[in-house]
């Protein structure tokens, strides 16, 4: 990730994450298989390597360099509405209780310019990355129980249900009177469920962890 390092360089850029980021399996350090929830609620089994998200971060040291890490988390088949701002509001959250919680050193972290870590600590206890570790979790458990309920939500609406809502309309206007329900109904669905989950917030289980990437 030469943007990154270029970015902390030339902008001086204390702390960067980049999300939702795919790669060639081969680059993909993790060559397990993971189970995820389908939108029929079922169990399938997918390749890590061919369905995995990389986040990437760096925190850079005193010299401008990078000190890069990254986290793979196993692509969702589905669209959620609102994850950006999701992971950004985590992740000031959990940013601020790691510096907080960093290994005590005199002075403390917190009261360092940026909360930049000294160049000693390696990219993979960065108080960075163990938010994003955090916040990830959080956002994997959320978004399986969203799919789930979201496949609910929409098999309530059944594809062959007769439909007369739109019986005055010309055909042509009809079907895209429909197709804009249509759409609207699975963006709804599958809006992200925070509140009725706020305890996989409070309280995450971290499985992706965080892993050092050398350029």
């Amino acid at each position: 990730m030469d943007a990154v390092a270029a970015i902390h360089r030339n902008y001086t850029v204390p702390h960067i994450i980049v999300t939702s980021v795919q790669l060639p399996g081969t680059l993909s350090a993790s060559s397990s298989t993971v189970s995820l929830a389908t939108a029929d609620d079922s169990v399938c089994t997918h390749d890590t390597r061919l369905n995995t998200l990389v986040v990437v971060g760096s925190t850079m040291k005193t010299d401008g360099s990078a000190r890069l890490f990254k986290v793979d988390v196993p692509l969702m088949d589905c669209f959620f509405s609102g994850t950006g701002d999701m992971f950004a509001a985590l992740m000031v959250a959990r940013l601020r209780e790691a510096v907080f919680a960093a290994e005590p050193m005199s002075p403390p972290l917190h009261e360092l310019r940026s909360w930049v870590s000294p160049d000693h600590v390696p990219a993979t206890q960065l108080p960075l990355a163990k938010a994003t570790e955090k916040v990830l979790a959080s956002m994997n458990a959320i978004l399986e129980k969203t799919m789930i309920a979201r496949s609910e939500e929409l098999e309530r609406y059944s594809e062959t249900e007769e439909d007369t809502t739109f019986a005055e309309l010309p055909e042509a206007e009809r079907k895209t009177a429909l197709a804009k329900r249509e759409r609207l109904r699975r963006t709804k669905a599958a809006e992200i469920r925070l509140v009725r989950n706020v305890d996989l917030l409070k309280h995450p289980e971290i499985k992706y962890f965080a892993e050092e990437w050398c350029l």
